[in-house]
């Protein structure tokens, strides 16, 4: 299981953690695989949960006791959850902050009494293969992969693997036949709800929180049989979104008057618009805009619209994306609004940056713009994720993400497909960002009526930069 999946799953379990626990009694949960201790066997997870230290020190096994005492049915409703949607998890632990070889921990390991409760092996693959070839965005294509799929399935290729092995393995052989990074077998039992092009299947990284599984508030948001879904949805989005502000990593002026934002992922205005309004407001005045994608790994459809309104003059109106949706065969077009708060941004160079780990909604961020002739896109060839994604449950433990829909960007009549985003300027990704801020300082020591002290900035920021060859910063 790859770190960032790790790290994915990891999310998931603290924001159930919180639903369990009362405030302040817990602080976090971390995620371990093998080689992380020497409890953890291969195929096996730990979730180790450290709870807050005790106000007087060198007492930790009666205040670890005491605590355990106070929160003995949290532990166990947790324990259960985890053996449901995490069946790999085989241990939980509970203890303080950075324990030692001497810290008291408290084990609760799986007694197994679920298993009848889970799918076989044989039987989650068997769903999956019925929700792909109900599902997929090319039904031909998913014909071809389950096919391919079932006679694996037939020799034996899945027998006897655990939840990580086996979805893993699934998905290999999924991608060998469509060569589609959002097509993937997941752990946890309810996928992502519709999405754009944007996570809401997997990438090549981690994406932000979206609907997640094992929140039982996502859970509640994602059930068509509750009256209040949409607003359910809607809070639950914006109460997880503001942990991480949105994906707005870094709102910076740089010397020479040049704006930098690094965006992380691009979720649903409904509820980040206020935070896109207030990071666009903050570099209004600069000169030139670096947006920094490198590691943005997609989001809402509607939230690429959002970003790019304001890169746009309000007329005559620009036609930024379509989506075809295969199932019912209508198209969807994205236009940019004739109204955004705040101030737009025009007239002035903006430049995207990108990694090879830039994917999906990233990639549909930069592409429209690129396309467009709105900004220069600098770094390496994006990931290539462009399909629109929902997630399937298959069982409690697994779901799988299949592409629904496909982008077709109004310019070029196409996508990025398969073969991600190509530069316009193609360096390595550790190189990118100084390669723009350099052409944004050029351009700004180009203009007729610099005032003496950006010119200064522009100058001293320019020089310290490092030459073509040398380390980047």
């Amino acid at each position: 299981m790859e770190r960032a999946e790790l790290k994915r799953v990891e999310r998931i379990i603290n924001r159930e953690l919180s639903e369990r626990f009362a405030a302040g009694a817990v602080q976090h949960a971390t995620l371990l695989g093998p080689g992380d201790d020497p409890q953890i066997e291969p195929g096996q997870l730990m979730v180790r949960v450290f709870v807050p230290p005790p106000a007087e020190p060198g007492n930790d096994e009666q205040a670890l006791a005491a605590w355990q005492d106070a929160h003995r049915t949290a532990m166990e409703s947790f324990r259960r959850e985890l053996s449901l949607r995490l069946p790999a998890a085989r241990l939980l632990e509970f203890t303080f902050t950075d324990p030692g070889a001497d810290t008291p921990r408290i084990t609760m390991p799986d007694d197994g009494t679920l298993g009848a409760e889970q799918l076989s092996g044989r039987e989650i693959v068997t769903k999956a293969l019925a929700l792909l070839r109900a599902n997929y965005v090319f039904p031909a294509l998913a014909e071809q992969a389950a096919v391919a799929v079932e006679a694996r399935l037939e020799a034996g290729q899945y027998d006897e693997l655990d939840e990580i092995a086996l979805a893993e393995l699934v998905t290999e052989h999924l991608r060998e036949v469509c060569d589609d990074k959002h097509l993937a077998v997941r752990l946890g039992g309810h996928g992502p709800g519709p999405g754009g092009p944007g996570p809401g299947g997997p990438g090549p990284g981690p994406g932000g929180p979206r609907q997640r599984p094992g929140s039982r508030i996502m859970q509640r948001a994602l059930d068509p049989d509750n009256p209040a879904n949409h607003e359910a949805r809607r809070l639950a989005m914006r109460q997880m979104g503001r942990l991480d502000n949105f994906g707005i990593h870094r709102v910076e002026r740089l010397p020479g008057n040049v704006g930098y934002l690094d965006v992380r992922r691009v979720p649903d205005p409904a509820n980040a618009g206020p935070a896109i309004t207030a990071a666009m407001e903050l570099v209004a005045g600069t000169h030139a805009l670096i947006i920094d994608l490198r590691g943005n790994h997609g989001g809402s459809p509607d939230g690429v619209v959002f970003w790019c309104s304001y890169l746009v003059p309000e007329r005559p109106a620009t036609h930024l994306n379509d989506i075809f949706h295969a199932d019912t065969g209508e198209t969807t077009q994205f236009w940019a609004l004739p109204y955004v708060p705040g101030t737009r941004y025009l007239d002035r160079p903006v430049f995207v940056l990108t990694s090879s780990r830039t994917f999906s909604g990233g990639e549909d961020f930069c592409y429209t713009l690129q396309a467009l002739g709105r900004a220069q896109v600098i770094g390496e060839t994006t990931g290539g994720g462009a399909h629109p994604t929902r997630g399937f449950p298959i069982s409690a433990a697994v779901h799988i993400a299949i592409p629904f829909a496909r982008s077709i960007n109004p310019v070029t009549g196409t996508n990025w497909q398969g073969t991600g985003v190509v530069p316009d300027i193609a360096v390595p990704e550790a190189q990118a960002y100084d390669t723009a801020y350099a052409l944004a300082l050029r351009h700004v020591l180009a203009m007729e009526d610099l005032v003496p002290p950006v010119a200064d900035e522009a100058r001293d920021a320019l020089a310290a930069l490092p030459s073509p060859g040398e380390p980047a910063h």
